[in-house]
C-alpha cells in the first residue's frame, strides 16, 4: 500500500488485507494526499505528490502502520503528528525517531517520550544513520522505504542482530518488485536515494501468521485441514510453522500453492522464535497439547507487542491448567496435561485472541474470551474460517 502511493501513478493492489490495521494504513495514505478507491478484491491507490497531513494521524492499533508511516512523513517540510490506541501509545518508537533525527528530522513527543503520540517534521537529507536491530523489524523496513525516496545515498548501520529479519527480507523483496533498491553493506544497507518506483499492481500472497491457527487447530485435535494460497518460495518468515508443526509431530503436506496439516502425536519441541514472534502464542498452545517439554526462546521483544505476549500467553494457558514457566524470552511449558475450558483476558490482543480459541478446541469444557473482535485486526475472516472447520463459537456482545 505504501509502495504503491509512492509510484506517483495508478497503483491497483490485488486479494488485499482489509484488516482495522491495513485500514489504519489507507486512511494514512489518504491524510498525505492520497486518493484510495475499494473495489471488488481490490484497493485502488493514487497519490501524485505526497502533501501535509490533514489532521492527526492515527494508527490505531497498528505498530505497522505508525512506524512505516513516521518514516514518509520524515519526508515532508510540515509537521505531522501521529497517534494511536491505548496499546500502540505503549509501544516504542525512540530507536526509529532517533534514526531520523541523525538524518535531519526534527520529533517532539507529545506524551511519554519514546512512544506515541509524537510530531515530527522533515525533510531527511543526511547521509548516515544507525539502529538497534534487536527492537523491531519494523524501524528497519520504515528507514529502507524512507531513505529510498529522500535525496542522496543513505548508510544504515544496524547495531546487533536484527530481530524478526524475514519481515525485513520481505520489505527488499517487495522494493524490488517496484524497481527500487537496497545494498546490504557487512553494517546495514546502502540505499540510493530519489528512487522512481513503478508499478501498476501487485497480488498479495496468503499469509502465513494467519494460516498458523487453523493449521495448529488441525495439528492439536487431530483434525485435517489445508490452507490455499500459500506460496512455498515466500520470504515470509512465518512459513516456519509447517516444520515446526512437523517437528511436534503432525504431518504437513506442502504444494507449490498450499499447506496441509493433519495431526497426530505430539511431542515437545525447543523453538528459537527470535525471527517469528508472531508464532508465540500459538506454538504454546502446541506445546501445551504436546507430551513432553516445550520451550520458547529468542523473543525478548514479545514484551513491547500489542501486549506482554510472554505473559498474556502464559496466563491464557495457566488459565486453562497448563504448566508454564515464563522466561525472559519466552517460556517453558510442560505438556500432555488435559486443558479445562477458562475466562480468558487478551488484553486486546489480536494474536491471544486467536491462539486461546484454538486452545478451547481440546478443553474439558467451555472457554469465555474476554474479548469479541480483536482478531481483526489481522485476521477478520477467522471466525468465518474457523466455523467452516466445525469449530463451535458463538459472540455475545
Amino acid at each position: 500500500m505504501v509502495l504503491g502511493s509512492l509510484t506517483g501513478s495508478d497503483f491497483t493492489l490485488r486479494n488485499p488485507l482489509i484488516s482495522e490495521d491495513t485500514k489504519a494504513t489507507l486512511d494514512s495514505i489518504t491524510a498525505l494526499g492520497g486518493e484510495v478507491r475499494a473495489g471488488q478484491g481490490e484497493v485502488m491507490i493514487r497519490c501524485e505528490q505526497l502533501r501535509p497531513a490533514v489532521g492527526v494521524i492515527d494508527a490505531r492499533n497498528s505498530g505497522t502502520t505508525i512506524r512505516i508511516i513516521t518514516g514518509i512523513a520524515s519526508l515532508l517540510p510540515s509537521a505531522t503528528t501521529l497517534t494511536g490506541d491505548a496499546s500502540l501509545v505503549r509501544r516504542p518508537m525512540g530507536p526509529l525517531v532517533d534514526a531520523l533525527t541523525q538524518l535531519g528530522a526534527k520529533c517532539t513527543y507529545i506524551g511519554h517520550p519514546g512512544h506515541p503520540p509524537l510530531r515530527i517534521t522533515g525533510p531527511i537529507s543526511g547521509q548516515r544513520t544507525h539502529i538497534p536491530g534487536g527492537v523491531s523489524s519494523q524501524f528497519i523496513s520504515s528507514l529502507l522505504i524512507a531513505c529510498s525516496q529522500k535525496k542522496g545515498e543513505t548508510s544504515i548501520e544496524i547495531d546487533g542482530e536484527v530481530t524478526s529479519k524475514p519481515y525485513v527480507d520481505i520489505t527488499l523483496e517487495i522494493l524490488r518488485d517496484f524497481g527500487g533498491e537496497a545494498l546490504a553493506t557487512t553494517e546495514g544497507f546502502t540505499v540510493p536515494g530519489e528512487q522512481s518506483l513503478k508499478q501498476d499492481s501487485y497480488v498479495v500472497p496468503g499469509d502465513f501468521s494467519s494460516a498458523a491457527f487453523p493449521l495448529s487447530a488441525a495439528a492439536i485435535t487431530g483434525g485435517d485441514v489445508t490452507v490455499r494460497n500459500l506460496a512455498r518460495g515466500s520470504p515470509q518468515g512465518d512459513k516456519a510453522i509447517v516444520d515446526h508443526l512437523r517437528a511436534f509431530g503432525a504431518k504437513a503436506i506442502v504444494t507449490e500453492g498450499s499447506v496441509r496439516v493433519i495431526g497426530g502425536h505430539l511431542k515437545g519441541v525447543n523453538v528459537n522464535v527470535q525471527s517469528t514472534p508472531d508464532l508465540f502464542p500459538i506454538l504454546a498452545v502446541v506445546g501445551a497439547v504436546a507430551d513432553g517439554t516445550t520451550v520458547l526462546h529468542g523473543g525478548g521483544n514479545l514484551r513491547a507487542k500489542e501486549s506482554d505476549r510472554i505473559a498474556t500467553t502464559t496466563a491464557l494457558l495457566e488459565a486453562m491448567g497448563a504448566r508454564v514457566h515464563p522466561r525472559p524470552d519466552g517460556c517453558e511449558i510442560i505438556g500432555g496435561g488435559k486443558l479445562h475450558g477458562a475466562t480468558v483476558a487478551t488484553q486486546g490482543d489480536h494474536r491471544i485472541l486467536m491462539a486461546a480459541a484454538v486452545a478451547a478446541l481440546v478443553s474439558s469444557s467451555e472457554t469465555r474470551i474476554e474479548d469479541e473482535a480483536s482478531y481483526g485486526v489481522s485476521y477478520p475472516g477467522f471466525l468465518r474460517d474457523m466455523h467452516q472447520l466445525g469449530c463451535r463459537m458463538e459472540v455475545k456482545k
